[in-house]
């Protein structure tokens, strides 16, 4: 990917650790998950089970659980936890320092990878 297709949307830092934070990408609402290691992942946020938002769901390990109906969604794939197969779609995270940047201009058919 060529630097313009990246956008920079903070630091480390501005993402609570077991937490997430909401940002905007042209249409799309994208949660950004900071897990306990400080690995940072990057999915639409959207509960694929009823539409929750996931920025606002507890984060645990490598995956987060829908604030709604406690759908849990591995954070590295998008899919969830048994027992309905579902998939919300990622967007590939990177760090250059403590700055984090999504890849842009869109998040279709992106796998997001934990970034340390």
């Amino acid at each position: 990917m060529t630097t313009d297709e990246w956008r920079l949307i903070g630091t480390v830092e501005d993402i609570p650790r077991s937490g997430a934070r909401r940002i905007r990408i042209g249409e799309v609402d994208v949660g950004v998950f900071r897990t306990a290691n400080d690995d940072v992942f990057a999915l639409e946020d959207v509960c694929p089970h009823l539409g929750g938002p996931l920025s606002e769901g507890i984060v645990h390990g490598n995956e987060v659980t829908c604030p709604l109906h406690n759908m849990v969604i591995d954070l590295a794939t998008g899919l969830s936890v048994e027992p309905t197969p579902k998939c919300v779609r990622s967007c590939l995270v990177r760090l250059e320092g403590e700055k984090v940047y999504l890849s842009k201009p869109d998040l279709r058919d992106l796998i997001s990878q934990p970034i340390r």
